[in-house]
């Protein structure tokens, strides 16, 4: 499997590309990342160096790509935050030009926009960019609860609401969703959820919820389920397999009382993950 991966990087800590492309070269998948901007760290820190890479410079380095002959090879285009307006037009450009040599191709798009606890913090441009031009260009999308409904005007919360917002999302274009970051009313204390759901049905899958924030564990969980979904052509083992190799990450992490995801040290939970997560089907 070959994956171009269109995402930011960062020299500490791993976020956008330097948090997708390790796990995925370690399920064996091979990766073309290309990168959006190049910082010293993610921007959580409040501070950070390096620059933004101008849509015309990633468009370059793509064109570079197409010209090595491997765009008929690219099984999957995967994009995350979009820090400006004119990346979307690079992406959507490399996806249609992807698709043309190879319709099998699969378009996976992290719509980034905020969480539940933070709100929205993109430009105010990229919501709307991201709802009605990119969503619906993409074949897979890995929202949050949040972004969810953001994307839809709704406001998801049961189980039911949730379902009927992923219905109106997948009517825009994307036939595969992943909802990350379900928290449901009814769930039991102390657990977070992850549903996911295709033409065939929706699956939901119910984790500990850990005492912590990680910067990148989005990145990590579209890139692994998007990854497996494609391989496996089944959203449930996709499920299955993206919670236990994160929860895994995530427990790592909080047991070293580190700030930045151990990426390197849980990278036999990528493909051997400690614990299994129970799948339910829900529809």
């Amino acid at each position: 499997m070959k994956v171009l991966s269109i995402q930011s990087a960062v020299a500490y800590g791993h976020v956008g590309n330097s948090a997708a492309v390790f796990p995925l070269q370690r399920i064996g998948v091979e990766v073309m990342p290309v990168y959006t901007v190049n910082f010293s760290n993610h921007t959580g820190y409040g501070a950070w160096r390096g620059p933004m890479i101008s849509p015309d410079h990633v468009r370059e380095v793509i064109d570079g790509i197409e010209d090595r002959g491997v765009f008929p090879e690219v099984d999957v285009i995967l994009s995350g935050y979009q820090g400006g307006e004119g990346i979307a037009d690079v992406i959507l450009d490399a996806v249609a030009r992807i698709k043309s040599v190879n319709p099998d191709a699969v378009y996976a798009c992290d719509p980034v926009m905020g969480n539940a606890k933070s709100g929205c913090f993109v430009a105010p441009a990229i919501p709307v960019l991201l709802r009605e031009r990119v969503v619906p260009a993409a074949d897979l999308i890995t929202p949050n609860q949040f972004e969810l409904g953001y994307l839809t005007g709704t406001e998801p919360g049961s189980l039911e609401s949730t379902l009927e917002s992923v219905d109106l999302v997948r009517a825009s274009g994307p036939r595969t969703v992943l909802v990350t970051s379900v928290e449901r009313p009814d769930r039991e204390g102390g657990t977070i959820e992850m549903l996911a759901v295709d033409d065939d049905g929706a699956w939901i899958v119910q984790t500990p919820r850990l005492p912590m924030k990680a910067n990148g564990s989005g990145d990590v969980t579209a890139a692994l389920f998007t990854a497996h979904s494609r391989r496996t052509g089944s959203v449930a083992d996709a499920l299955a397999m993206t919670a236990s190799s994160v929860f895994d990450l995530l427990s790592n992490t909080h047991e070293s009382g580190q700030r930045e995801l151990r990426l390197v040290e849980s990278q036999e939970a990528y493909a051997n993950p400690r614990m299994q997560f129970e799948v339910r089907q829900v529809r």
